[in-house]
């Protein structure tokens, strides 16, 4: 347990807070448009490779490194699980999101993983996918829609899943390597997040 007070976080690390949230009944979604060229499609039989260029298109500005540090029989196991589904949102026949929902606990589905590319941002997408993930959950026989968002990911996430219908329950600190120093990325990637060499 941390005391009150500062706490040192080792150079080259990240310190996240996590905020765990979750949605115990369906929440209300008012209606949202399908916005202009924009469509929802399932994501079938992806391979890792081509999961994995959606995952960094979509979120190396914020850091996503989980999957990243998986070896690649660990991710196929997730990936090729046919209780984890995949959504999309094409425009133009390019893939633009990322919905991942993870219903291998019995009762529950996990909001695993939910972004959009930059071109994608402050459209109004975000909304029109996450009714569609609200509909996908809650249509299995599920008592717990959850997710979990941390202080390096987009500003908005944090508000944007409490106004989807989501409650905080509780909070986590998470130091992590920074993967731009551990992986060799490039610096210049979420200059919103300072590095601190070791």
């Amino acid at each position: 347990m941390l005391n009150d007070g500062f706490h040192e976080v080792p150079k080259g690390k990240l310190a996240m807070i996590v905020t765990h949230l979750e949605m115990r009944a369906r929440a209300d979604t008012r209606p949202v448009p399908n916005p202009d060229k924009v469509e929802i499609h399932p994501i079938e039989n992806i391979t890792v490779d081509e999961y994995l260029d959606l995952y960094r298109r979509i979120g190396e500005n914020w850091l996503w490194f989980s999957r990243l540090n998986m070896n690649e029989i660990e991710l196929s196991q997730i990936i090729d699980d046919p209780k984890v589904v995949f959504f999309t949102l094409m425009k133009n026949g390019v893939k633009h999101a990322l919905l991942e929902l993870d219903f291998r606990k019995s009762g529950e589905c996990e909001l695993v993983f939910f972004g959009l590319t930059k071109e994608l941002i402050g459209s109004g997408t975000g909304r029109y996918l996450m009714n569609h993930a609200i509909d996908v959950a809650w249509s299995h026989d599920i008592t717990r829609f959850h997710v979990h968002t941390c202080t390096i990911d987009s500003p908005t996430a944090l508000n944007f899943y409490i106004r989807s219908g989501f409650t905080a329950i509780h909070r986590q600190v998470e130091i992590a390597d920074d993967p731009r120093i551990s992986n060799g990325w490039d610096t210049s990637i979420a200059p919103q997040v300072p590095i601190i060499q070791p």
